[in-house]
């Protein structure tokens, strides 16, 4: 079955179908990454964005129920080159046509995606629209054009926790409050390795409540969206600052941090999505291959501007945006890449221990 793939500067690629049969919209975004896409698929950071795997196969050692970041499919649309749906590996529970028509996912396959990263590398982040229904391309424009951007969209309270949950052994040596605006199941998962008992609150929880569990610290998780649209979200840090705790951020998790110290955010040209993104450690000298997912970021000079306040980290040796940052008055830290991730494997492991760390005071 055809399909056909159209961004919002009217540039037009047709393919095959792939999974649900359907038409989708969201913004076109890449990810570098050679393993791992069915972690990506349920990567929360990814609400709202269709995915473009720059790997050339995708689906070849099928799907396995277990690996998993989320309870369910979180990109709003797929596209790759080659769509494998025999699969190699022996253990994986079923193949990802399968998978994606169980989560009626609409994906496109067999186009040249070089030339579709390399498009949106030159034209910048774009929304863009899947059919496998309709090739007409007036309607398809129509319908695009009714799509919102990604700029100033808030997604983190659509998809957070309704109720709050526990992780981990509630006899555990360290208590950490976690705000989860789109957190990932293996964030939550190093903590618990570390001797952490885990609350997690709903994006949109008042800070009375998170301060009434009386955690040791305060974990901003990762997720989707624009944070300069989360006015709530940066009037809870505020408070979680001047409580004094320790306060550790991961992605979106910075960008509200900076957002509290008074620093802005902006959006990326096309964003940092991979397993393979050098970063250096300002403090230690050493470099770090990192996981990434993230459209937006903390502006640069903002940060070097006030030393008094905050002090860069971490830099991305590919184009020296900030990737960490620490506030000089407050016990808190972030960085704007993901540390439970597993490139290096273990490079960004650290962060974690080094927030315990700060937990036992």
């Amino acid at each position: 079955m055809k399909a056909i793939l159209l961004l919002e500067d009217g540039t037009v690629f047709h393919g095959k179908a792939a999974g649900k049969t359907g038409t989708t919209t969201g913004e076109i975004c890449f990810n570098t990454g050679m393993t791992g896409y069915q972690e990506i698929f349920t990567d929360p950071s990814y609400t709202g964005q269709v995915l473009v795997a720059t790997n050339v196969h995708i689906g070849n050692y099928g799907i396995k129920n277990d690996e998993i970041e989320s309870e369910s499919i979180k990109i709003a649309g797929f596209i790759c080159r080659n769509f494998n749906i025999p699969y190699s590996r022996q253990t994986a529970d079923r193949s990802i046509q399968d998978y994606f028509e169980a989560e009626g996912l609409v994906a496109i396959h067999d186009l040249d995606t070089r030339a579709i990263v390399q498009h949106i590398r030159e034209r910048g982040a774009m929304n863009c629209i899947i059919s496998s229904e309709t090739d007409d391309v007036a309607e398809l424009q129509k319908r695009l054009a009714a799509t919102p951007g990604m700029a100033g969209l808030e997604l983190s309270s659509h998809i957070t926790t309704r109720e709050p949950y526990f992780i981990g052994q509630e006899g555990a040596k360290y208590r950490i409050a976690v705000m989860d605006f789109g957190v990932k199941k293996n964030i939550l998962r190093s903590f618990d390795q570390r001797d952490c008992y885990l609350k997690v609150f709903p994006a949109k929880t008042d800070f009375a409540e998170v301060k009434a569990w009386n955690p040791d610290g305060y974990f901003l998780s990762n997720g989707p969206g624009d944070p300069s649209s989360m006015p709530y979200a940066v009037a809870t840090v505020e408070k979680m600052l001047a409580d004094g705790k320790p306060l550790f951020g991961i992605c979106l998790g910075q960008q509200l941090l900076a957002l509290a110290a008074g620093l802005p955010t902006y959006k990326l040209h096309h964003g940092h999505r991979g397993l393979n993104h050098p970063v250096k450690n300002l403090v230690t000298g050493l470099s770090e291959i990192t996981s990434q997912n993230h459209g937006f970021g903390v502006v640069e000079q903002a940060v070097y501007d006030s030393p008094g306040i905050v002090e860069a980290t971490h830099i991305n040796l590919n184009d020296n945006t900030v990737e960490g940052i620490r506030l000089k008055n407050y016990p808190a830290f972030s960085v704007q890449y993901h540390p439970e991730a597993s490139p290096g494997p273990h490079d960004a492991r650290y962060l974690f221990d080094q927030f315990v760390g700060m937990l036992r005071g």
